[in-house]
Order: C-alpha cells, then structure tokens, then sequence
C-alpha cells in the first residue's frame, strides 16, 4: 500500500472536497441506490440498480484501501482500520456474487443484495460516528484531508473512465482468505 500524507501528498485540485466530504458523499450516493433497489420490481431494474451500486463500492473501496486507510495508518485507532479492511472485504465477496449473477438465476439474489445493504450501513456507521468513528479521528491527525481529497478525487476518476471503457476486475480480498 501507499502511504499519502501530508508531506507527499502533492497539491489538491482546487475543486477537490476534503477526503471526508467526498467519502462521505459516496455514501449518500449508494444509499441512495441501495434505496432505490428495494423500489425495484423488475429483474432488469434491479439488475442495472444492483451493477451500479456494486460499480460503486468497488471504486470506494478501492480509493480507501489505495489512498485513504494509508494515509491514516498509525495515525487512528488501529482496530478502527483492521475492521474497515475485513469489512471491506466482506462486502467484496458479495459484490463480486452480485455483479456475476442475475435476479433472474439467482433465488438469493435479492437476500444478497439486502445483506450487502446492511453490511454497508454498518460500515458507514463505523466510519462516520461522531467523536469516536474513522472520520472523526482523521479529522484530529495532521493528515491533510484536502490535499487527500484531490488524489481520492482524481482516482476515482480514472477508475470510472477504465470502468466505462475496460470494466473493473472482480474485487479482491485484501486481508481476508477465500478458502474454497
């Protein structure tokens, strides 16, 4: 992993939101979608709602596991960042079932797709509680947050053009063993 902090960080695009706003801001975002799912009726609605949500958290994921979690590493509470990986992970699993099967072909599809929902809550919960959370932790370190935010942004970014253009690998597990 690469560590960014405040030091090597290069400068961040005028643009960028701190990396919190913009974690944060993801959140929202597949909430939104996770939201939006339980609406669905149609197998082709909750197909297209379920490859976007699942496009999504492996962006964030990928930011946070690139360029955020390194950033704050002997920075915050350990356990905090060890649980946000096997989280991580966790999540990964089922994204990856998720965005290879179908409503259609899959009986557990939507239980899949819920389970994914409240793992996330979760997390985000961990990751935004007041005083205590990740967020806040990493607003009390000298880690420089908008300078973050401009790599967080600029990832992002080109992790969406390769999606439109290549597709995005399946996720992988970074500290979780996959035993078959």
């Amino acid at each position: 992993m690469t560590d960014i902090t405040e030091t090597d960080a290069p400068a961040a695009d005028a643009a960028a939101p701190d990396a919190i706003a913009l974690l944060e801001s993801d959140h929202r975002k597949v909430e939104g979608l996770f939201v939006q799912y339980e609406a669905a009726e149609s197998d082709d609605d909750k197909k297209a709602l379920a490859d976007q949500i699942c496009l999504e958290l492996k962006i964030h994921t990928m930011i946070e596991e690139e360029i955020f979690y390194p950033a704050l590493d002997g920075k915050i509470e350990e356990d905090i960042l060890a649980e946000a990986y096997v989280e991580h992970d966790g999540a990964k699993v089922l994204v990856n079932d998720i965005s290879t099967g179908a409503p259609e072909e899959d009986d557990h599809y939507d239980a899949k797709v819920k389970v994914l929902s409240e793992e996330i809550k979760h997390h985000v919960k961990e990751e935004e509680q007041p005083d205590t959370g990740m967020f806040a932790q990493a607003r009390k370190t000298g880690v420089d947050l908008v300078a973050i935010g401009g790599r967080l942004k600029a990832r992002k970014a080109e992790l969406l053009a390769t999606a439109q253009s290549d597709g995005l690998p399946l996720a992988e597990p970074v500290v979780v063993r996959i035993v078959a």
